[in-house]
């Protein structure tokens, strides 16, 4: 079984995450900046304290895993680049410890060209988001192309409007525009997550799931 490099677990999508991962009997190494709302306990779950953005924390997690997922993003009071700098601290620990494998978490905002096809509420909402939120997107697309240059097997998965709605083990995989909606469950949209670990459908690609 896999052994998982984890930021991001203590949000509420990383939670979903790790509790199916552990019922799964991953093995998980976490590294969080408040271990305290860390509540899982297993023996197969190592909680690190440290931020994503200290290189040598990040190493420490990174080394010894086998696969990495990066949760984390933009949340109040977030310095203007932390998704991209922290996942260029990343990138940079599983180049040394040669790990290939990295699934990360973004928004719809986020374009993929080769595929999406915007319709006019999809524009729309890219519009507001550009005049609300630059930096959101900003961030989310500086930590695509640091993750495109970097040479490893990666896979961002983008999601719309996050819900708290039970895990219902069905959704559609799509495209901004092409097969998708506007919601998901974090409790869905984890189950997707962790069928990446052991799927290369989508290397190098940024699937939209929603139901």
């Amino acid at each position: 079984m896999q052994k998982i490099a984890l930021f991001g677990g203590s949000g509420r999508t990383g939670q979903q995450f790790l509790n199916q991962a552990l019922a799964q009997e991953y093995t998980i190494k976490a590294l969080v900046r408040t271990p305290e709302k860390i509540t899982q306990q297993s023996t197969q779950l190592e909680v690190i304290k440290g931020d994503v953005l200290d290189a040598a924390a990040v190493a420490q997690v990174v080394a010894g895993t086998d696969v990495v997922v990066s949760l984390f993003g933009q949340v109040k009071g977030s310095p203007a680049w932390v998704q991209t700098e922290g996942t260029q601290n990343i990138i940079s620990a599983m180049q040394k410890h040669d790990i290939k494998r990295i699934i990360s978490l973004s928004g719809g905002g986020l374009p993929y060209k080769e595929k999406d096809r915007p319709k006019l509420p999809d524009h729309l909402i890219r519009f507001i988001m550009r005049l609300a939120v630059p930096q959101i997107l900003n961030d989310a697309q500086k930590h695509y192309e640091a993750l495109q240059a970097s040479g490893l097997d990666w896979t961002i998965v983008r999601a719309p409007r996050l819900t708290d709605g039970e895990r219902r083990g069905q959704y559609r995989i799509g495209w901004v525009g092409v097969n998708a909606s506007t919601q998901i469950s974090r409790a869905d949209l984890a189950d997707f997550i962790i069928k990446q670990l052991n799927d290369k459908t989508f290397y190098n690609q940024l699937p939209f799931v929603s139901y």
